[in-house]
């Protein structure tokens, strides 16, 4: 998982850079059911907006270091260049001034540590506001805060000086004069235009030493920053160790810094439950099989849901069984120490539709896509089992809790089969019902070998295998696209039929099953039953491998007892299931088979064991099976084809997962979906970026001012010189002058209310223009040691460095 922190009145320094990393995370963040969580693990007391164990700060120790993960050292220490990323963020939240920070709801506070006063002070005839800096705050090199650091940093960032290489000017671009006031601590800020976000200018706040020169500002702060005034500083820049080490600040006027250190190491997302087990590492953000690790590791030793993946399939343990338990014990006893905390996380995931060409430039085929998308169902695969509060986004601008939140789908429209299929034909598709003759001439039919084809099978897999082991957390089933195991390798998905691009009609002829060296795109369009049926028998054959695992555990290594036996007979019914599924994806079985007590049988529903029914009813039906009825909608005898790309790293399941459960909604209307896998690092900058795309899944973090932080992202795109087309942030490509006047207009009122009213504005008819379709508040997992407190989940909050620490 992704470290981002929002800090508040974070400008939106580098944030197509921040983008980016949201795609390659994976959009990016898939985060399939945290399930088994223990009671005491759930933690009945978490918010929906922050989880970080508060405590007041008479209960924290004094000293101690904090080791805390970060996806990779930062390319710079300037917050103001563009690729500034989370990193940089969080260093100087802890070593920089901050005028404003940000509470849980996202609302910006002002910081009394630096600001004893911050106001309005005159609006006519201009807006003017006066800063009065607590007279304690001081930099480390003994000099005090004064008119000359916002001086100093207005200039640098105002645009009107080249050699500052800056991400961007918003806000400071407004501001006509900086001086300072009545006396030595008074700044005034006058504004040549209104400007209602003027709350996030100088935040960070950077010494003149560093803002005064265009050397020091491009250069020199890139590496270090000699000069802080936080409750921290930067002690040392170790890009060999790939670790940034902050020491307390011996001249902070504020509360005392609990921790004697804080160690910034950097560690990518698939070495944390490494590090979390080895127990090198205090705090990290991590995805969902890191934090099932956590959970197991808090269950019974003998329990099949405290094993670890993979262990123990066949036969007596040996030797090296006894030692690989010892080592998971070892491992579980240090999990132990750690704990879970969740919240929702203030960036939301979002359906993409890119009207630059093609169909989708028709924004009658947009909202057709819109309605018929149920965003609730999106929403709870991803939060519900995370006990989350699951509902789904109706905001671009704000997320839910934040001041001004209003649900403005309306303007669009709820989710209407009827209403969906009568915009594709008033666009002119139509069907003929073509489509649904030719589906049911293919369906139980394919042809040899196509079915492992098309999901993702080379001539070398082994469909038998251990990837379809039952999970070690005792009751996963296929609904998360795991790999049965609770693992979550990235090719898993493609490999269960329940959960693969289920198949079939599109670009290479109705109902044909292209094969997988043909065809780098999956279709999920018209198929067969036999989809389906070979999808229940995968997942009967699943719940028996982990069954049988259980049973062996049970046995104890002896052959002789009734648990071995049944280990036995689970394990022979888990590989006749697998061999009945394989048969009927070749083409080698026209219908289910009647015998051999597999659950799922059709000719036997009485055979079915509960559990597996549960398994089968809770993964949703392949899209072909769903949709499998609805012919494909047509224009002058072209199918209505819509490329999905999708990122393809093993980070990105329960994406894909979203993803597929989007096409199976979009079959329903009559619309094919040829989903395109391609790597997570040419994702965002080869297709999102450059519009190489139909229908894409990514995120966008929330901010306190979306009058400012969100106007290019859904930016009218304009005509360049070049005829090229200038599209700032706005990779849909969607947009109207009507927005642009909204957003503008919002920038400019002083007024709260009717700042609030004109963004809800705005809002709407982003809605309304469909090309993006808010989807759900994303969900932020970050690992902690058990003895921390104020730290964790933090949601919109700004961190409070100095009340991070460890209880007595």
């Amino acid at each position: 998982m992704t470290d981002h922190d929002h800090p508040s009145g974070r400008r939106a320094a580098g944030r197509r850079r921040r983008c980016a990393a949201f795609l390659a995370a994976g959009a990016l963040l898939p985060l399939p059911a945290l399930s088994g969580c223990s009671s005491d693990e759930r933690e009945a007391s978490v918010s929906a907006s922050q989880d970080i164990a508060p405590a007041p700060r008479g209960e924290l120790k004094n000293g101690g270091t904090l080791r805390w993960a970060i996806d990779a050292m930062p390319g710079t220490l300037n917050a103001f260049q563009s690729d500034a990323d989370a990193t940089t963020a969080r260093i100087t939240g802890a070593v920089l001034p901050s005028m404003f920070t940000l509470d849980g709801n996202g609302r910006p506070q002002r910081n009394a540590d630096y600001l004893d006063a911050a106001d309005v002070t005159a609006r006519d005839p201009k807006q003017i506001v006066t800063y009065k800096i607590n007279p304690k705050a001081r930099w480390s090199d003994g000099s005090a805060l004064t008119a000359a650091d916002f001086v100093a940093q207005w200039n640098a960032l105002r645009g009107k000086n080249n050699a500052f290489w800056t991400a961007r000017n918003a806000g400071y671009d407004r501001i006509g004069k900086v001086e300072q006031g009545a006396g030595a601590h008074e700044v005034k800020v006058t504004f040549a235009r209104p400007y209602a976000d003027w709350r996030s200018l100088f935040t960070p706040l950077y010494p003149r030493s560093v803002m005064g020169s265009p050397d020091a500002f491009n250069e020199d702060a890139r590496e270090q920053l000699k000069v802080g005034a936080g409750p921290f500083l930067v002690r040392k820049r170790d890009t060999e160790e790939g670790r940034v080490v902050l020491v307390r600040n011996p001249k902070w006027w504020g509360d005392r810094a609990k921790l004697k250190q804080i160690v910034l190491e950097s560690l990518p997302g698939d070495k944390r439950a490494a590090a979390l087990a080895d127990g090198s590492i205090d705090v990290a953000a991590v995805d969902q099989l890191a934090a099932k690790r956590v959970a197991s590791a808090r269950r019974p030793a003998g329990s099949a849901a405290s094993r670890k993946p993979g262990d123990g399939n066949a036969g007596p343990q040996g030797d090296g069984a006894k030692a690989d338990a010892k080592a998971v014990a070892a491992e579980n006893a240090v999990l132990r120490g750690y704990t879970i905390r969740k919240a929702l996380e203030p960036a939301y995931t979002q359906l993409a539709l890119n009207g630059a060409s093609g169909p989708l430039a028709d924004d009658r085929v947009r909202r057709a896509v819109a309605r018929a998308l149920d965003r609730q169902a999106l929403a709870d695969t991803v939060l519900k089992p995370l006990d989350l509060p699951s509902r789904a986004l109706g905001s671009h601008l704000l997320m839910a809790g934040q001041g001004g939140y209003e649900d403005h789908s309306d303007a669009l429209g709820g989710q209407d089969t009827g209403a969906a299929q009568a915009l594709l034909a008033d666009a002119g598709w139509k069907s003929d019902g073509s489509d649904r003759q030719q589906a049911g001439q293919n369906a139980g039919a394919p042809a040899p070998g196509a079915g492992r084809a098309a999901y993702g099978y080379s001539d070398g897999d082994d469909p038998s295998d251990d990837r379809y082991d039952g999970g070690p957390y005792g009751d996963e089933s296929a609904e998360d696209g795991s790999d049965g195991r609770g693992g979550y390798d990235e090719g898993a998905d493609d490999r269960n039929p329940a959960r693969g691009h289920a198949g079939a009609s599109g670009g290479h002829g109705a109902g044909a099953r292209p094969a997988a060296a043909e065809a780098p795109l999956s279709f999920t369009g018209a198929v067969g039953s036999e989809v389906q049926q070979a999808a229940l028998l995968r997942q009967s054959a699943a719940f028996y491998k982990q069954a049988a695992a259980g049973e062996k555990d049970e046995a104890h290594g002896d052959t002789s007892s009734a648990a071995y036996a049944k280990y036995k007979r689970y394990k022979k019914r888990a590989a006749r299931a697998l061999s009945a599924a394989e048969r009927i994806e070749t083409g080698q079985a026209p219908h289910l088979p009647g015998s051999g007590g597999h659950p799922g049988s059709g000719g036997h529903p009485g055979a079915r064991h509960v559990a597996a029914e549960r398994s089968a009813a809770a993964a949703p039906q392949p899209a072909g099976d769903r949709a499998g009825h609805i012919a494909v909608v047509r224009k002058n005898g072209k199918p209505l084809t819509l490329r999905f790309v999708v990122p393809d790293g093993a980070g990105s399941v329960q994406l894909r997962t979203v993803g597929r459960r989007i096409s199976e909604m979009l079959g329903k209307i009559g619309i094919q979906t040829s989903v395109q896998r391609v790597s997570d690092a040419s994702y965002f900058q080869d297709h999102i970026a450059s519009g190489d795309y139909d229908l894409a899944l990514y995120s966008w973090p929330g901010t306190a001012y979306p009058a400012t932080d969100a106007r290019p992202i859904y930016a009218k795109p304009q005509p360049a010189p070049d005829g090229s087309l200038t599209v700032e942030q706005n990779y849909t490509r969607v947009g109207t002058d009507h927005i642009d006047q909204l957003f503008d207009q919002a920038a400019s009122e002083l007024d709260e209310g009717a700042a609030r009213t004109l963004v809800g504005q705005a809002d709407a008819r982003i809605w309304a223009a469909a090309g993006s379709i808010p989807l759900y508040q994303r969900p932020e997992l970050v690992a902690t040691k058990k003895t921390l407190a104020n730290v964790g989940a933090f949601g919109f909050a700004t961190p409070r460095f100095q009340d991070i620490g460890y209880t007595k």
